[in-house]
């Protein structure tokens, strides 16, 4: 008989663990391959997730609002009718579907292990018991591109080859391949053909006395500020007189332009003459970054905090840019955004202007050098280079950098080129 485990699989680098949102297909179920059958909650985002067997959803072991962690088994997948009563009872006697597979085929995305992990290879060889562990995919791409699989490492969960380890070999001496993605036990999340409507996520109203769980989103931004404890950080201030840009907002905003957009065009076009306040630090060196990725803070409806990211926002015009930035908060806050769009940032923005904040520091975000605070622009009296007083528009802006690369009079450049460019010349960031 064949009968195939379902894991928790990993949709992001950070991803411990996954919350099932929802199962689309119910215990008896056909399913095909290919076929969404489980909706899940990462750290970042909601994904449906496909299987890679054909088979009937034997028997779920994880229920819609339950969590399991990365790589756990979440579900049975049987190939046929009769095998359904025998995953059940695998499932109830705790036992793994691998002991009763005929097959000599070896787990893959979505199926058993020839044994429990805890009983897996601790070196993380991708031999087990004499035999390769690879994924179909891996051995269907190493047959196309001609790779020997026995001299590879396998990079899946306990040693397993996947189709990222081939490609890897395979492009070696090529143009240089794009670095594998993080293993996913089940199989790849897709895209869903259209814009799903998730249930929304219930607010827990607060009682005194009583301890409120912590959602996924939350958790993921409790270990992210964790991480920057270590990272040695300075703060510098600016105010920035907003007048010439609050007239160019009041001209195109019928025009479907964000103020969110424009100052990450300022933002982006200014760090083109300021690489450094867009690099990061790695034990390597320095990170000169390629694109200029603006990642803005957005809070979710659910109380965690996700940032979608206006990829290459120095080179896109601003009303694709604002466009593309209403995209992406509908699909955060639905959770539905795909891993690039949150996790390829090089700078941060956060903004607490709308909330009338005149100043505030920013926590640095993990794998970035700087993030740059907003505060609300206000009308303030100010002395004049003839000697009179005038009312302006101003804003203050603090901007936090990772000292280990960047300096002070670095962050200072920085600020003063963007006032410059905000004060003198804010047409210039529609062109």
């Amino acid at each position: 008989m064949s009968i195939h485990e379902v894991f928790m699989p990993a949709l992001s680098s950070t991803m411990t663990e996954g919350k099932i949102v929802s199962w689309v297909k119910s215990p008896g179920d056909k399913v095909e391959k290919g076929e969404t059958v489980v909706v899940v909650e990462s750290d970042k985002a909601d994904m449906d997730v496909e299987t890679f067997y054909e088979g009937f959803l034997a028997h779920i072991i994880v229920e819609a609002g339950e969590t399991a962690p990365v790589g756990s088994a979440i579900a049975f997948i049987a190939e046929t009718e009769a095998e359904i009563e025998q995953a059940k009872s695998l499932a109830n006697s705790g036992g793994v579907a691998a002991s009763a597979t005929s097959s000599p085929e070896p787990i893959t995305a979505g199926t058993a292990s020839s044994a429990t992990p805890a009983l897996a290879s601790q070196n993380g060889s991708n031999h087990k018991e004499g035999r390769l562990v690879a994924s179909p995919r891996a051995r269907k791409l190493a047959k196309e591109l001609k790779v020997d699989l026995t001299t590879l490492e396998g990079s899946g969960p306990h040693g397993r080859i996947v189709a990222e380890d081939v490609e890897a070999l395979s492009n070696q001496g090529k143009q240089p391949a794009t670095a594998p993605a993080a293993p996913v036990p089940i199989s790849a999340p897709v895209a869903p053909p259209a814009p799903r409507t998730p249930a929304p996520t219930p607010v827990v109203a607060a009682v005194p006395g009583q301890i409120v769980p912590l959602s996924t989103f939350q958790n993921a931004v409790v270990r992210n500020m964790v991480a920057t404890i270590s990272v040695p950080v300075f703060r510098v201030g600016y105010t920035i007189t907003t007048d010439g840009l609050d007239k160019l907002y009041k001209q195109i905003k019928s025009k479907g332009v964000t103020m969110t957009a424009l100052l990450a065009k300022a933002v982006a076009v200014t760090l083109q003459k300021h690489p450094l306040l867009n690099a990061s630090y790695s034990e390597q060196g320095i990170v000169y970054h390629s694109d200029i990725n603006i990642s803005v803070a957005v809070a979710m409806d659910d109380g965690g905090l996700i940032t979608p990211v206006l990829q290459n926002a120095d080179a896109v015009d601003i009303y694709s840019l604002s466009r593309t930035w209403k995209s992406l908060v509908e699909r955060a806050r639905a959770k539905q955004l795909q891993p690039q769009e949150y996790n390829s940032g090089t700078f941060t923005l956060s903004n607490l202007g709308m909330f009338g904040v005149d100043r505030f520091d920013a926590i640095l975000p993990p794998g970035q050098g700087s993030i740059l605070a907003i505060g609300a622009s206000r009308p303030q009296v100010v002395a004049t280079p003839d000697g009179l007083f005038s009312v302006r528009q101003q804003m203050q802006v603090n901007i936090t950098s990772d000292h280990r690369i960047i300096y002070g009079a670095h962050a200072a450049a920085f600020l003063q080129d963007l006032a410059k460019l905000i004060e003198t010349n804010p047409q210039s960031l529609t062109m």
